[in-house]
């Protein structure tokens, strides 16, 4: 299946949103911890916040990696997506630092994939000589969302409430899932 350049668009800025999630994911939380340990009374395990996600997504990247290779990347990118959705929910609503930390590995087991999968899926939708510039793009991306993600769970903690560090999450992947599975060519 040939895929149009309106697909393209909407596809690449399906993998930019999910990749910028993930990439916030990571630092957002540096500013939005001391709040979530107040409320959850969890200071013994608030260095599990952080390691879960983490351990998580490294354990994932390369096994994503090799189940596009052998099934392709849109299944699985739309699985890391449901999965990164499942666990911002389940963070947003967890009553207990137990129960954020085994969200926070599902999120980082979504996430992993979301970092992996999104630069293969360029790989495989964009000829090799566009590939380098959109693969930048995507860089540049993550590498601002981690920037500014400190930012972000400073300002959403104090006008909202530590929960929208992950709820947040909600409706840019709830478009970005459709996105994928409407306009993401199978192979």
């Amino acid at each position: 299946m040939q895929t149009t350049p309106a697909q393209l668009r909407l596809v690449l800025s399906a993998f930019v949103a999910m990749l910028v999630l993930s990439a916030l994911d990571q630092t957002i939380l540096s500013t939005a911890l001391p709040a979530i340990v107040q409320e959850l009374h969890g200071q013994d395990r608030l260095s599990w916040v952080f390691s879960a996600y983490l351990m998580a997504s490294t354990v994932a990247i390369p096994l994503y990696g090799r189940l596009a290779d052998l099934h392709g990347a849109k299944p699985w990118l739309l699985v890391a997506t449901g999965l990164f959705l499942a666990g911002s929910l389940s963070c947003g609503l967890a009553g207990s630092m137990t129960q954020l930390v085994a969200a926070r590995a599902v999120q980082g087991a979504g996430g992993g994939g979301l970092m992996t999968l999104t630069m293969l899926g360029v790989a495989a939708l964009v000829p090799v000589q566009r590939r380098s510039a959109l693969q930048g793009l995507l860089g540049a991306s993550y590498g601002l969302a981690v920037m500014f993600g400190p930012l972000v769970g400073g300002v959403l903690v104090q006008h909202l409430s530590w929960h929208w560090a992950f709820f947040i999450n909600l409706p840019v992947a709830l478009v970005a899932l459709p996105a994928i599975a409407l306009a993401m060519p199978a192979t």
